[in-house]
């Protein structure tokens, strides 16, 4: 299985390599969306320039960065590879879903993680300084990407059919859950109905759990945050294996 999962992943990552233009956007997207959070936070709150980057570096990472690249790439792989019939060659192979699952999220974790390297570099050369564990930064990140690729998967097996759905799809259900999670506006300036709504949101609780963490937080502070990653995360790898398994009947009897 792991065989398989490398190979999807260095399958992917290869195009991406071979394209470049879409790497390097990769790396641009959270640096001006970093640049725009510091901008509005150190205006509206009256931050020193560092305090305002390190509010704004979990922000950028889960609820623009990865959210992008993770559940938007993953629809846009899955439809393209659908449209190239790449996928019914696959269902030739030995390959399982649980192998082509990994593969994907392989591939789209290396994105994720070097665009949070980018994020995390320019707020500590700006002079941010955080003081969580770095083990459960990188739990919080790893789940993140996990639920994202999951809920990704799932879109792009059983809404998206076509590439240019997957524009539409994103701004119709992706730019509200990120707004009303705090990506771009902090959620401590929502009015209070919006706040109540926010709590059914997984982005507002994935922004919440790692800030929390890099700010030190008491355990009991943001262990709600937690259930509510890893309940999500563990309910769209469950959908992304069903979608899976749908989607591969569907193909065999076209």
């Amino acid at each position: 299985m792991w065989q398989g999962t490398i190979a999807v992943a260095q399958r992917i990552l290869c195009e991406l390599c071979r394209r470049r233009r879409s790497l390097i956007l990769w790396a641009i997207f959270p640096v001006f969306i970093l640049l725009l959070n510091v901008a509005i936070l150190e205006e509206r709150t009256q931050l020193s320039l560092a305090e305002a980057y390190k509010l704004a570096t979990p922000l950028t990472i889960v609820g623009a960065a990865l959210f992008f690249s993770c559940l938007g790439g993953t629809v846009s792989t899955v439809v393209a590879e659908r449209e190239q019939q790449t996928i019914k060659r696959l269902f030739l192979s030995p390959l399982s879903g649980l192998g082509y699952f990994l593969g994907i999220f392989l591939a789209h974790s290396l994105i994720g993680v070097g665009q949070t390297l980018i994020v995390f570099t320019m707020a500590v050369v700006a002079g941010a300084k955080f003081e969580g564990s770095i083990a459960l930064v990188v739990l919080v990140i790893a789940l993140s990407i996990l639920a994202y690729v999951g809920c990704g998967f799932i879109l792009g097996t059983q809404i998206a059919k076509r590439t240019e759905d997957v524009n539409a799809l994103i701004a119709t259900f992706g730019v509200p859950l990120l707004l009303l999670g705090g990506s771009f506006i902090p959620a401590e300036f929502f009015p209070a109905n919006l706040k109540e709504i926010a709590l059914w949101n997984p982005v507002y609780h994935i922004n919440e759990l790692l800030a929390g963490v890099l700010q030190d937080r008491a355990w009991s502070d943001i262990s709600h945050h937690f259930t509510f990653l890893l309940a999500f995360a563990l309910v769209m790898v469950v959908g992304a294996w069903l979608s899976y398994n749908q989607m591969r009947e569907r193909e065999r009897h076209l």
